[in-house]
């Protein structure tokens, strides 16, 4: 992934209602999961965009994204629930864009990536 140009209005928003008052990854951790919890509309439809060794998926899957995964598996990085065969699987939200999604979950989504792709990270 290439580093997107910084863009003010989206570190603007992450500074002030995201990590504000983050003293740490612990809790910059926190208020990514809080906000995207939050924010993204449960179920939405997905695409993933790109392998990652961590994760089934392939570049093109559709998937339904069911929840966030629990508090402490997103305490590196942001999982969220899919159905897989006869469970429930943990994937990287990174490794997903929204399919016809609300504005505010594509700008959350969004803004996790520009999070990740800039080098941030908790």
């Amino acid at each position: 992934m290439t580093r997107p140009e910084k863009d003010e209005a989206r570190e603007e928003r992450i500074h002030m209602e995201i990590v504000v008052d983050a003293y740490g990854p612990e809790e910059q951790a926190m208020g990514w999961y809080n906000y995207l919890d939050d924010t993204l509309q449960f179920p939405f439809k997905a695409r993933c965009i790109f392998r990652r060794s961590t994760s089934p998926l392939e570049p093109d899957d559709k998937v339904e994204v069911l929840g966030m995964a629990s508090a402490e598996d997103c305490e590196h990085d942001i999982l969220v629930m899919i159905p897989w065969k006869r469970r429930q699987l943990a994937v990287p939200l990174m490794q997903l864009e929204g399919v016809q999604v609300d504005e505010e979950t594509q700008q959350a989504i969004e803004d996790w990536q520009y999070w990740v792709n800039r080098g941030y990270e908790f």
